[in-house]
């Protein structure tokens, strides 16, 4: 009687374990013909290309708002005279981003345009805090 339950036994778990090799499988020929993992789409970033020597170049990702300015509490502090302690917030949104300026003395100019009120950016935009160049740019 015991033998018969262990062959049982052992029949279910090669059943089994023929189950979820053919589920593996499958499931690795569906990634291979839609090409692999789904990929996540690119978010935005914001790189300096004008401004104090520190800081050219440095790219700044956009996983939530970034504020700019020559305050040290600022997510990117820039020490610049044209440049308030907090003049600028960019913000993720669901079509690029959003550029604000936070009352700033100079001003911020978007694609050369002022930024009176909270402007939409996307990849490629130039925005201008004082002498310095921001470009927004896929990360």
């Amino acid at each position: 009687m015991v033998d018969v339950v262990l062959l049982f036994g052992k029949i279910l778990f090669l059943a089994l374990l023929y189950l979820f090799l053919l589920a593996a499988v499958r499931a690795g020929i569906g990634m291979v013909r839609t090409g692999g993992a789904k990929r996540q789409p690119k978010g935005l970033a914001v790189t300096v290309i004008r401004g104090p020597k520190e800081i050219t170049g440095v790219t700044l990702p956009l996983v939530g708002p970034v504020v700019i300015g020559r305050s040290p509490d600022a997510d990117l502090v820039i020490a610049d005279d044209f440049v308030s302690s907090m003049h600028v917030k960019i913000s993720p949104s669901a079509d690029g981003a959003t550029v604000e300026d936070l009352g700033s003395t100079n001003g911020t100019l978007v694609n050369g345009q002022p930024a009176n009120r909270p402007l939409g950016v996307s990849a490629g935009d130039l925005i201008e805090i004082g002498t310095n160049q921001l470009k927004v740019v896929r990360s």
